[in-house]
């Protein structure tokens, strides 16, 4: 039998990748193909960053395989029932059909191929779940924190993406004692304080010279006083997220990613420290918070899950 593909494609807010995923779990070597995004980009550019990447990592399609669906994880926010997306970092798309896009790129060479569009946190979710840091739990919160701060829900082992496909955006949660305005128009949202975007901005508005995420992790390291202010902050207003969650829904594990995830194992102490102070709280003191299993292939994994692991996905 020839051995069952998935395209999967990852739309974020910085890039946009593709590549081949197997039933495993595993991306095929070779076939992972990478496009700038970008906030200045634009719709055209966006179309054609993902048009290269597709069709890329299609032509990298073994003879002995089958292509049996494209998965899609995207910021958001999303609109999975018209397969539109609006993702906050791309102002150039507002409503744009992602999915359709994506669809006539893949019918080019395999008509009748099923694709299937999800918001990227829920994707990272499944991925953690599926062969990450989560396997074995049921109630599972997968976040990105990166360029923005992104999560998915599962909770029964079923994924729960509500009827636009946003649940899940923790990312969109107000932290208390933060008033940040946020660009979804909001005050205190974790993606307004904890992304890596936002807390370098912040500690440069403290005097700090650096600018990036690599130089704040350096002189966090170092003992730098602003930059250690900043990544607690971004830890607390995570674990302020996370219990806030938690509350709400009962999670047992917590299975964080994203590149400014990796600014200091402390990120995560001090999220924990925030967590623990719910102490009339044991069902909520009790989540787990752990990175990613999965470094930077998660996204990718996950989006092949709505395909190879469609079972879970309503």
């Amino acid at each position: 039998m020839p051995e069952p593909l998935v395209l999967a494609v990852d739309l974020g807010g910085t890039k946009v990748e593709a590549a081949l995923v197997d039933a495993s779990g595993v991306v095929l070597p070779g076939t992972r193909h990478r496009a700038p995004t970008g906030g200045g980009s634009s719709s055209e550019q966006l179309s054609d960053s993902v048009t290269r990447v597709v069709r890329a990592s299609i032509a990298d399609l073994p003879d002995e395989a089958e292509l049996i669906g494209a998965g899609i994880g995207s910021a958001g926010p999303i609109d999975v029932r018209d397969g539109r997306v609006s993702p906050l970092n791309l102002t150039a798309w507002r409503g744009f059909p992602l999915r359709d896009l994506v669809a006539a790129i893949v019918a080019e060479t395999h008509p009748d191929v099923p694709v299937r569009l999800r918001m990227d946190g829920l994707c990272i979710t499944l991925a953690e779940h599926w062969v990450g840091a989560a396997r074995g739990y049921d109630n599972v919160m997968g976040m990105i924190v990166s360029t923005g701060v992104g999560g998915g829900l599962i909770l029964g082992g079923m994924t729960v993406p509500g009827p636009t496909g946003n649940a899940g955006h923790v990312g969109h949660l107000e932290a208390a004692g933060f008033d940040a305005p946020c660009n979804c128009g909001g005050y205190g949202c974790l993606e307004a304080i904890a992304s890596g975007t936002k807390t370098v901005a912040w500690a440069r508005s403290q005097g700090w010279e650096g600018s990036s995420g690599e130089e704040l992790a350096r002189d966090y390291a170092a003992g730098q006083e602003i930059a250690v202010a900043a990544v607690r902050r971004a830890g607390r207003a995570i674990g302020q997220g996370i219990a806030s969650a938690t509350s709400l829904v009962d999670l047992d594990v917590v299975a964080i990613g994203g590149g400014f995830s990796n600014v200091s194992p402390d990120l995560f102490d001090f999220a924990r420290e925030a967590i623990a102070e719910r102490h009339e709280f044991d069902f909520v003191r009790k989540v787990v918070v752990v990175p990613s299993g999965l470094s930077s292939d998660g996204p990718l994994i996950g989006a092949a899950a709505l395909v190879h692991r469609a079972a879970l996905v309503p």
